[in-house]
């Protein structure tokens, strides 16, 4: 009877410690002060009003900045064309890089949430100094007198670019941390809150994209219409919007442990496998070196299991005779746990899916590029309005606010039904859809660059640079394509660099994914400089000449749309092929 009882109350107390695990997250997050957190007090959607304002108002600050700059320069700091378009561009390719640093600092030292606290800080420095440069008269070249421009000075310069490079390191260091930190939110352990994660991902890109509607529209008007100062004056104070409203989260958010240097493990794995080259894997995993205790060797990380590919560096995890017998496992250099294996493993798995990226962001790349030097060969005359040209890119902003919902609200339910998934599609389906969706927005754009020949032909426009009598709206078809394969691959890509990233690797893997938006850039004007030169042989105009009228812009979408064919098949490919990341 007595053991009977004694059998009763273990099997009590279990249900209990049950119970209360379960009112814990099960990720490894504590909270503020570096306590486990209760589930029921923090994260999940409570938290995350704070992170999506934050990402919210500082795009609307980063795009009133962006959106107009080479006006700027071009109007106020009196550059020339070819000059002020190098230093936009030469400044939103660090904005890319600089993620970088941010998520090496991130995963390394401070953890996500001081890294956004301490970059938005530098961030919004660098604003008010932009700001004061526009509106202090001292700080800025005087007006221009009929044809006569005086330039800036060395010291004006000076400020302004000292100004718009903090910009560049504050929003490069936060950029890799707010989503990552967002999906902090939500427990990977629980599969409730894991279906809210991908929601998440979708809500986070629809706030970029308001941010981005209000300063592509209102914030640019106030630049050309009140005045630069005030013009950066609004966006510097969204800046401070963004940094009061994720401070006002601090008591609600979960919080992820820095593991350490991301780099030095992953240098440690190989400088250990080379070291032991010549040292047998054993055939049982179960052989290889991992810490005898529940949580990972690295802070803020949980286990990972071990995968087949890549043996070679199984090798860093093999104990050697000298290692068995000492008993001295603490030389990272020459033994690595199979979690800090695999950590590399899947760095190298990711990336092929990682490259694919790269061809979809320079088809993105032509939204600011030639869609617009399309649109000022057609008509913008809208009534008694005229459309700037660059102004169409808000229908691939409006398309992004009309996909978001749709999507998650619509598609996602409709797609669990048949695919038993929790987010409708996987990360990887979800991404292969955009690239496919990319190939239909080229291809759209080449059909209007035909009918827009066609028409200036029959008007006899061919040897004249003037826009033909074909409405600009027209391109909004390609401008709603783009914007619906944004929403399946950028969002996409935000949910799979999160996930199938080490708990400990997570803001560098989402500055990987950032970097392909700086190499599509690159890779864009690669191939328009390869097609000029090719084109323009034997004294031909070319693909696209100054009158675009005598070119043919059609052939240069229909190649964009040939590689972005070929780029979702390589993708379609690598995807088959990809290994899921697997807990130990």
């Amino acid at each position: 009877m007595g053991s009977t009882e004694n059998e009763l109350s273990l099997a009590e107390e279990a249900l209990l410690q049950d119970d209360e695990s379960k009112q814990y997250t099960g990720d490894g997050s504590v909270d503020f002060k570096g306590r486990p957190v209760l589930k029921r007090n923090t994260g999940n959607w409570k938290a995350c009003p704070f992170i999506l304002g934050n990402e919210c108002c500082e795009r609307l600050a980063y795009y009133g900045i962006a959106t107009n700059l080479v006006t700027y320069l071009t109007q106020k700091l009196h550059e020339g064309n070819v000059s002020a378009a190098r230093n936009v561009t030469t400044w939103q390719g660090t904005c890319y890089l600089a993620p970088l640093i941010g998520a090496v600092l991130a995963d390394a030292y401070w953890g996500r949430y001081w890294t956004i606290a301490i970059f938005s800080t530098i961030y919004f420095i660098g604003m008010g100094t932009l700001t004061l440069s526009a509106s202090v008269p001292a700080l800025k070249p005087a007006e221009c007198l009929g044809t006569a421009c005086p330039p800036a000075t060395p010291a004006q310069y000076a400020v302004f670019f000292f100004g718009l490079y903090l910009i560049a390191l504050g929003t490069g260091g936060i950029k890799p941390c707010v989503s990552s930190f967002g999906a902090d939110q939500f427990d990977d352990t629980d599969p409730q809150e894991r279906i809210k994660k991908g929601s998440f991902f979708n809500w986070f890109y629809f706030s970029i994209n308001i941010g981005a509607l209000v300063s592509s529209t209102f914030i640019v008007w106030i630049q050309e219409n009140a005045g630069w100062g005030l013009g950066f004056g609004i966006p510097a104070l969204f800046m401070a919007l963004a940094i009061g409203s994720f401070f006002l989260g601090t008591p609600l958010y979960r919080f992820q442990k820095p593991g350490g240097s991301p780099i030095t493990r992953m240098c440690q794995v190989v400088v250990a496998s080379v070291w032991k080259r010549n040292l047998v894997v054993p055939e049982d995993s179960n052989l290889l070196y991992e810490t005898p205790d529940k949580s990972s060797a690295i802070e803020g990380s949980r286990k990972l299991g071990h995968s087949d590919e890549l043996k070679c560096l199984d090798r860093a995890a093999v104990v050697s005779d000298a290692e068995s017998k000492s008993g001295d496992y603490s030389n990272q250099w020459r033994l690595c746990t199979v979690t800090q294996v695999e950590e590399l493993k899947i760095l190298i798995r990711m990336f092929p899916v990682w490259a694919t990226g790269i061809v979809f962001a320079a088809v993105y790349a032509q939204m600011s590029t030639l869609f617009v030097e399309q649109g000022t060969m057609m008509n913008t005359n809208f009534g008694s309005f005229r459309i700037p040209p660059a102004s169409l890119s808000s229908f691939d902003v409006i398309s992004v606010i009309f996909w978001v919902p749709v999507y998650d609200r619509i598609i996602v339910p409709i797609a669990r039904k048949f695919t038993g998934k929790e987010r409708g599609f996987s990360e990887l389906q979800r991404m292969g859809i955009g690239l496919f969706i990319s190939v239909l927005c080229m291809s759209a754009a080449a059909i209007v660059e035909i009918v827009r020949l066609k028409v200036a032909k029959e008007h006899g426009l061919v040897d004249e640079p003037v826009p033909v009598p074909l409405n600009i709206f027209w391109q909004i078809p390609q401008y709603f394509l783009l914007g619906a394969a944004e929403v399946f691959t950028f969002v996409g890509q935000l949910e799979f660099f999160y996930d199938q990233s080490p708990d400990a690797m997570r803001s560098l893997c989402s500055a990987l994914s950032l970097l392909t938006t700086s190499l599509g850039n690159y890779l864009s004007s690669f191939i328009l400089t390869v097609v000029t030169y090719f084109t323009t042989q034997g004294g031909n105009p070319g693909w696209i000449p100054d009158n675009l009228n005598k070119g043919h812009l059609d052939y240069f979408f229909w190649l964009l749309a040939g590689l972005s064919f070929l780029n979702t098949f390589v993708y379609i490919v690598a995807a088959k092929r990809y290994k899921q990341k697997k807990s130990a």
